[in-house]
């Protein structure tokens, strides 16, 4: 009972939904692809019955049919080989169509996914769904679209054919079968779970290799080959153990079918012997019968295969199914509503936030960011000002108080509005591998030449974007390779200016930048906040000094807050840090001259 609750609970439910989701809108190609399944496996129904004639014709020696006999043949081979190559394309087009669209399904949902649940893996290993994952799956759906149908088709024809020549040997070959049921299922069982672990095991190998060759610059200067390719060792003996953990379960099924259809065909021999001595079988019978069990092996052998190729897609099938089924739980509310600007006030309330349920990352913050001012928020690494910040547009949810924007609760509004009225420009640049125009037109999409032209000037980046190779169509290369540092952050800028949202949001924007960029990029930052709501963390405070307001931040709290003589002048955690940076900066000074 545990096996057939094992197939049918776990593994049907998953290809019912693969075929009523996904292989449903294609039922019109799929019937199509039916008919020459029937055309299949009545043809090859058709060989044993040809074969008994033709010994028939022999032993009697009728003439006319010893002659009609190859032009049959001839007729039945010619549709089985057109039947299989329309089957081959038809086949081909169906799974390629489904293959494609699922992976845009899971793309698309990734995309949409809460920044939570995107972040419980390496960003190798979801990459690896659609790549290893939609092996199997593909693989699962070209056999299912032909194999199955084909030989499932093709077995029940020669069937047909064997009761049609003897009904006696037929079910006398038919009562070897249940034997060989309960080890092929086994057998699948066992492939499932291997192909499951060997999964997980190819994604975490493929974030490994990601994030070795990323690091490679640390690795060098820390010595760390050496950890590196052990590591990496152990994890692709791991997959490879597994690997031929699953080769070896698929190469037991051959044997056992192979001695299942030598089983069956001694059976008949014994019968079928003792018939034609008894003379109740002609040898044309037995010729046919025997022909009609030796080319149902193939058929069989190929489902017995059929089911250990489904159960490693269904475990491929259910991770993906299990990505596409986490509903973001960052959405809109069913009655939410755009938001109403009217200056951009963002306000603070008793706000508290804490990632996957651990320790507390901001604890029982009041603040209010005025509208049209700069706020900046200061403090050591880890007291929460980015968090405070990727509150904000949602990108995660508070745990408790409350977000209001214009006295209305972020969680009220509709995302497309909030993040609309958001602009954000961090330390961490991200530009498509696209061409320096698209990049700035993601500011707003739809955006004229003349509208890019501009927001590129007001960023500092028309020069330099000029004396590119082809100007705003020079492509920016993978995460903007090919740019600088100080190009790829005024370009950044330049999106912002032609996003020339209310609401601004700075996070450390110039803290990789060298001398000459950071005074361009400062340039163009404070331009752009000019009659902006702007929430600015900075790591140099010297950046943040004229500021309108000054929050320091401590383990997710607010120690202290004011403009920047008066912390200074209260001597405080602010004078601390201003300080320490002052005497940074001075011995670095020195150094340098």
């Amino acid at each position: 009972m545990a096996r057939k609750s094992l197939f049918t609970g776990e593994t049907l439910p998953l290809i019912r939904r693969l075929w009523r989701d996904w292989m449903r809108p294609h039922a019109k190609t799929l019937l199509t692809v039916l008919v020459f399944v029937a055309l299949v496996a009545g043809s090859t129904g058709l060989y044993p019955v040809l074969i008994k004639a033709a010994f028939d014709a022999f032993d009697t020696k009728d003439v006319a049919a010893i002659y009609l006999g190859p032009l049959f043949v001839i007729a039945v081979t010619s549709v089985k080989g057109f039947s299989l190559l329309a089957l081959t394309v038809l086949t081909n087009k169906v799974v390629t169509r489904i293959e494609a669209d699922m992976q845009t399904k899971l793309y698309g949902h990734l995309i949409e996914a809460d920044l939570a649940q995107v972040g419980r893996e390496s960003p190798a290993a979801l990459t690896q769904r659609f790549t290893t994952d939609f092996v199997f799956i593909k693989e699962a759906l070209t056999r299912l679209s032909t194999v199955f149908l084909r030989e499932v088709t093709t077995v029940l024809a020669l069937v047909g054919a064997m009761i049609w020549i003897d009904p006696m040997m037929a079910l006398v070959a038919g009562l070897t079968v249940p034997f060989f049921v309960y080890p092929v299922e086994k057998i699948g069982r066992k492939l499932r779970r291997v192909a499951a672990s060997t999964q997980e095991q190819t994604g975490q190998m493929a974030g490994l290799i990601t994030e070795s060759l990323a690091g490679s610059r640390f690795a060098k200067t820390y010595r760390l080959e050496g950890y590196l390719k052990a590591k990496a060792a152990k994890t692709f003996d791991e997959i490879r153990r597994l690997r031929m953990k699953g080769a070896n379960a698929r190469g037991r099924l051959d044997p056992l079918l192979e001695v299942g259809g030598g089983v069956a065909v001694a059976a008949v021999l014994v019968l079928i012997g003792q018939r034609i001595l008894s003379q109740n079988s002609t040898v044309g019978d037995f010729t046919g019968f025997v022909s009609a069990l030796l080319i149902a092996a193939q058929p069989i052998r190929a489902l017995g295969n059929l089911h250990a190729i489904l159960q490693e897609a269904a475990a491929a099938l259910h991770r993906t199914f299990t990505i596409m089924d986490e509903a973001p739980k960052i959405q809109d509310k069913p009655d939410a509503k755009p938001l109403v600007l009217k200056g951009g006030e963002v306000r603070f309330s008793d706000l508290s936030f804490s990632y996957h349920g651990g320790a507390t990352a901001i604890d029982h913050i009041d603040l209010v960011a005025e509208a049209g001012r700069t706020t900046a928020l200061v403090g050591r690494s880890g007291s929460g000002k980015s968090t405070l910040l990727s509150l904000v547009p949602r990108l995660y949810d508070v745990n408790g108080g409350a977000i209001l924007i214009d006295g209305q609760d972020i969680r009220d509004v509709t995302l497309a509005s909030l993040r609309q009225a958001i602009a954000v420009v961090s330390q961490d640049v991200v530009l498509f591998d696209d061409t320096i125009r698209a990049n700035i037109a993601f500011g707003r999409p739809g955006a004229s030449e003349a509208e890019i032209v501009k927001a590129a000037e007001a960023a500092a980046a028309h020069d330099f974007i000029m004396k590119q190779p082809m100007g705003y169509d020079t492509i920016v290369g993978t995460g903007g390779g090919r740019l600088s540092g100080g190009e790829r952050q005024r370009i950044s800028l330049a999106r912002a200016f032609l996003k020339n949202a209310p609401i601004l949001l700075l996070d450390e924007a110039t803290s990789a930048l060298d001398s000459e960029s950071e005074r361009l990029v400062q340039d163009a930052i404070a331009k752009l906040m000019k009659g902006r709501t702007t929430l600015v963390i900075a790591h140099r405070l010297s950046t943040v000094r004229d500021a309108d307001r000054i929050v320091v931040m401590e383990a997710g709290r607010i120690v202290e807050m004011g403009p920047h003589e008066a912390l200074i002048a209260k001597g405080g955690t602010y004078a601390r840090l201003h300080r320490l940076q002052l005497s940074e900066d001075i011995e670095m000074s020195l150094a340098v001259s």
